[in-house]
Formats: structure tokens, C-alpha cells, sequence
């Protein structure tokens, strides 16, 4: 029995392997990613209590209900813990929206799986690998998809459940397509083994892309912010422009606050990336201690600036997915 099982989950296990070797900028840390084939695995387990229990209720036969009913619950269960994430700006890439969600879904299909060896204690090796290579992938895959296009679609500050309705809609019928196939199971499975990773893959590797991008991009705009503040050139600078303006609607206090502000978030942005530098190249950044005072600081001219003042300083605050998942990454090394 230990053969088939171990056959019914090393694929998925691997193709989420893959997926954390590739990461260049190791986002996610190893902890992370078990928590999430935790709460994939705890979906799993809820998935098939309700499972049972729903089918006969609804009076449907288990054909129709693994089309039309068990695609929506079991992508709704999975993707709790993805839009958990996304809210708490755990998530600040594509590229670890796709290992989280595969994450989640390897967790999934691992529970599944053994729920499976218990109905079926004597199953032939090619229903085995029809679970390993298909219906594991498939939960895998369908997750990573919701939470690639839920983080793509949610890049404001502000998280709306609106804008994951889309990558929920693309999961479901992507599980139902898979799931009407089961009538040729062989064939279900080759086309996930031939669609379902090229389709991840693709997505990630434009994704690191973009990564990369983003991260010279802000990392040049962080340095080139920092220098004129320390050099006292900022009154010739739009953002010294624009803090001028704001004199006659916030007391001389606040501005001060403001700019002590500013200068904090471009230090604190400059760490950020140079850690993930230091990741690309194969090397951990050492603990800082300064970066919980600093970040308590960051806490503390924002309560004094107050919302209004904040609103004011969007348009040289950054509030992006990014910049605001960065902090995260500095709060979690302090």
C-alpha cells in the first residue's frame, strides 16, 4: 500500500519542489510552506467530512456531483487559507501566489489520497497513478491558478473579495473539466500532465521576470530618494514641491513627520530588496537589530501623520502589493 500511496503524491510533491528551487529570490521560507500544505491538508480533511455527508443530501448521483458540486466546494476550502494570505499582504508576487497555492493544493490531494487507500484498499497501480499524476496535479494546479490571477487582480492597498472571483470561477471549471473526464481517467490525466504545468510554469517565469524588474525599478527610485533627503536636496525635488504645498493644510509638525516618513521608507524599501539581492545570489542577510525600532518608528509617524495626512502622501508613499508585503518581509527578520 506504501508503493501506490507514494506514487498517488511524489508527483506533486516534486513539481512543488521545482517550484520553491526556482524561486531566485526565495520568497517563501520553508516554514511558510509547510503551513500552507497544513491548511491545504486541513481543507482536504473538512472537503471530504462534507463531501460525504452533502452528496446523499442533495440527492444527486456521484457523477453529477463530482461536476457540478464537489469542483466549488473543494476550490472554495482551498482557497480560504490563498485569501487569508493575499489580505494579510503575505503575498507580494505572482511567483509565490504560485507556490503558495500549489502548496496548498499538494496538501489537498495528500489528505485525499489517503481517504482514497481507505475506500479502495486494493486498487490496480494505474488508478494510483491516475491520482498522482492527474487529480494531484489537478488540485495543485487549479490553486496555484486562483492565487496567481486573485494576486494579480488585487495590486491596490485596499484587499477586495470582488477581485477573486475571477481566479475562483477559472479554478472551478478548470476542476469540472478535469473531473468529466473521469469517465477516461488515462486521458483526464495526460492532459493535465500536458497542460496544468506548462500552464504554471509559464505564468512563474514571467512572473520572476516582472520580479526582477520591479526590483531594480524601486530599488533605484528608494536610492535616489534617500540621497537627495540626506544631502538636503529635497526642496528641489517634486516631492519637496509637493510637501511645500502641504503646508498651508498640516502644522509644521506634521510635515516634519512626513519627511522623517519618506527617508524611513526608502532605508527600509533599500533593506528589503538587497535582501532578496543577497537571496538571488545565494546568500541569507543577517539578523538586523535595528529593524525593529525602525519599523516601530515607521508605525509611529503613521499614527501621528493621522489617515488624512496619509492620504495626502499616496502619491510618494507607495501602497502597492509589493511595498507593502516588503514590510512584511522586514517584520518577519527583526
Amino acid at each position: 500500500m506504501l508503493i501506490p500511496f507514494a506514487v498517488s503524491v511524489l508527483p506533486v510533491g516534486l513539481f512543488l519542489g521545482a517550484l520553491v528551487l526556482l524561486d531566485s529570490y526565495k520568497l517563501i521560507p520553508l516554514r511558510a510552506i509547510l503551513i500552507a500544505v497544513a491548511a491545504g491538508a486541513a481543507a482536504g480533511a473538512l472537503s471530504y467530512t462534507v463531501n460525504i455527508s452533502l452528496q446523499p443530501a442533495l440527492g444527486m448521483d456521484i457523477k453529477r456531483y463530482t461536476i457540478l458540486v464537489a469542483p466549488v466546494l473543494e476550490e472554495l476550502l482551498k482557497a480560504i487559507y490563498i485569501v487569508w494570505l493575499l489580505r494579510r499582504n503575505k503575498v507580494g508576487f505572482v511567483v509565490d501566489a504560485a507556490t503558495y497555492g500549489f502548496a496548498v493544493g499538494t496538501g489537498f490531494a495528500f489528505v485525499e489520497n489517503i481517504f482514497a487507500l481507505n475506500i479502495h484498499p486494493n486498487p490496480t497501480i494505474w488508478t494510483w497513478i491516475v491520482r498522482g499524476f492527474g487529480t494531484a496535479l489537478m488540485h495543485g494546479g487549479t490553486s496555484a491558478i486562483f492565487a496567481m490571477i486573485s494576486r494579480t487582480l488585487n495590486r491596490g492597498p485596499v484587499f477586495r473579495f470582488a477581485l477573486v472571483l475571477p481566479g475562483f470561477v477559472a479554478a472551478v471549471v478548470l476542476h469540472s473539466l478535469y473531473n468529466q473526464f473521469l469517465v477516461a481517467p488515462l486521458l483526464a490525466t495526460a492532459l493535465i500532465v500536458l497542460v496544468f504545468p506548462y500552464i504554471v510554469m509559464f505564468l512563474f517565469k514571467k512572473s520572476e521576470r516582472e520580479t526582477s524588474t520591479w526590483l531594480g525599478t524601486g530599488f533605484d527610485t528608494d536610492q535616489e530618494l534617500l540621497r537627495v533627503m540626506r544631502a538636503g536636496e529635497v526642496s528641489d525635488t517634486p516631492v519637496g514641491q509637493y510637501l511645500k504645498g502641504l503646508r498651508t493644510t498640516f502644522p509644521p509638525e506634521v510635515i516634519v513627520d512626513m519627511m522623517c516618513l519618506l527617508q524611513l521608507r526608502a532605508e527600509l524599501g533599500i533593506k528589503a530588496k538587497g535582501m532578496l539581492l543577497m537571496r538571488e545570489a545565494g546568500f541569507e542577510a543577517e539578523p538586523d537589530p535595528s529593524l525593529r525600532p525602525k519599523l516601530e518608528e515607521v508605525h509611529y509617524l503613521e499614527k501621528n501623520i493621522g489617515r488624512t495626512g496619509m492620504r495626502a502622501l499616496k502619491p510618494f508613499v507607495h501602497t502597492s502589493t509589493q511595498d507593502l508585503w516588503q514590510m512584511n518581509l522586514l517584520d518577519g527578520t527583526k
